[in-house]
């Protein structure tokens, strides 16, 4: 911490010198404090600068710093010069009680020649000291709130004049925002390092708690196919092989819900990836050629009013963002119901609509839906992972991921992206692939 300027410096304040040197001397300290205070590195060092710097141009022996409580109804010590630094955080006036709380209420400043005799003054046990006689104190306001309340007291009785006043309420003016702006800045600090504290311990708590999972539901996985195995072997051979299947079938439900939640565990990562012009017809085409089992029970169709529908975004991205949308509309879809894609340009947005005939969803669901583990029914499927996961990669892509009312039924899930010109020699390529995409799904 920078040395508190010579006390002779602080003293010449106090003493009657002619109107325009006071004034410079006055400039001159403020100067000083400005520029210490806002070079402090620190929230401890910024108030200790501020009790010692105060302390020297009131030529007092006790400086304090009380700032206002953030529900506004009382003032606690933040430093202190001349008092028991183990008080601070702890001694706390409400409003309206002793000095200090007054003038955190009225926002005027407050002397007292003597304190031990004066009814306003408020005793802390532990923290004020007989030997301390006479005290002013003025507010700290800032954006016409007050902040904090600044105190100085002095062992002999001391006359505090209508300059020595003047001068603290200057010097508190300059220090209010600074505190103001760096206290906020410290709050928001802390509350970000809690968020990350909050959120690295929720994703270590579940992945201990899939990664737990995994290994017995191998175990369990083998020792079914082992029992299956000797069942057929015995005289259960019609049954065993149903056994089986619906015992794996359980077993299969809960490794689809550890991977869901690791899977939302990826999602939360940042994507590294640089976004790139990428053909949405063509990605769409490879992404439902890959799950088309998953379509076995309906109807899949796909139509584009322009080809190459070209955006921005990252293909691996995009392929699990669908990949999760498809899921979706196949869990809610009828048998023989309708799913269908769509993908269209307006502007400079490239849309791609995602549709099936099921269910729907309510309007007063249409934003719940993306939020983790929120499922419409209490139904087994899924864990509710999926679409969150989705419109959060929509969102690191620059788009974003809604769900619309479709009529007469159904749901429709709309993904949009920044639009985007394919490279000449990418398009040249893109066409042939286009072009056989086309034969393939029309």
């Amino acid at each position: 911490m920078s040395p508190v300027p010579a006390r002779s410096a602080a003293g010449s304040l106090r003493r009657q010198t002619p109107g325009v040197e006071r004034r410079l001397e006055e400039l001159e300290f403020l100067a000083e404090v400005s520029r210490l205070v806002g070079s402090a590195r620190t929230w401890d060092e910024l108030m200790n600068t501020i009790v010692d710097r105060a302390t020297a141009a009131a030529d007092a022996e006790v400086c304090s710093l009380y700032l206002m409580d953030r529900d506004g109804t009382g003032v606690t010590l933040a430093a202190t010069e001349g008092l028991d630094p183990e008080s601070i955080g702890v001694a706390r006036l409400p409003l309206g009680v002793g000095i200090t709380g007054r003038v955190a209420q009225a926002r005027k400043p407050i002397t007292s020649l003597n304190v031990h005799r004066d009814s306003r003054f408020h005793y802390i046990r532990g923290v004020d000291q007989p030997r301390y006689t006479s005290m002013c104190s003025v507010p700290l306001i800032w954006n016409d709130q007050v902040i904090g309340v600044l105190n100085v007291q002095t062992i002999r009785r001391r006359r505090f004049t209508k300059a020595d006043v003047s001068f603290l309420e200057t010097l508190a003016a300059l220090l209010a925002g600074i505190v103001e702006r760096n206290r906020l800045q410290r709050e928001a600090e802390a509350q970000v390092d809690s968020l990350r504290a909050i959120d690295e311990a929720r994703a270590n708590l579940v992945a201990v708690v899939t990664h737990a999972l995994r290994t017995p539901l191998a175990v369990v996985r083998a020792y079914i196919e082992l029992l299956g195995g000797a069942a057929r072997e015995a005289d259960h051979a019609g049954q065993a092989a149903e056994w089986e299947r619906s015992a794996l079938e359980q077993v299969e439900r809960l490794d689809q819900a550890v991977d869901s939640i690791l899977s939302s565990l990826r999602v939360l990562q940042p994507d590294t990836s640089v976004p790139a012009p990428l053909d949405l017809a063509e990605v769409v085409a490879e992404t439902t050629r890959e799950l088309a089992p998953l379509f076995r029970r309906q109807r899949l169709a796909t139509k584009f009013l322009e080809r190459p529908l070209v955006a921005l975004g990252s293909q691996e991205l995009l392929r699990r963002l669908l990949g999760y949308l498809l899921e979706n509309a196949s869990k809610y879809a009828p048998r023989d119901g309708a799913i269908d894609i769509y993908g269209w340009r307006k502007g400079e947005k490239a849309y791609l609509a995602i549709t099936d005939d099921g269910p729907g969803i309510p309007v007063e669901w249409r934003e719940r839906i993306f939020e983790p583990f929120v499922r419409l029914d209490d139904s087994p499927r899924g864990a509710g992972i999926g679409l969150f996961a989705a419109r959060h990669m929509a969102r690191s892509m620059g788009g974003d991921l809604r769900a619309e009312d479709r009529q007469p039924r159904g749901s429709q899930f709309v993904l949009e992206l920044p639009a985007a010109r394919m490279p000449a020699a990418e398009a040249e390529l893109s066409g042939g692939r286009v072009r056989k995409a086309v034969a393939l799904n029309d």
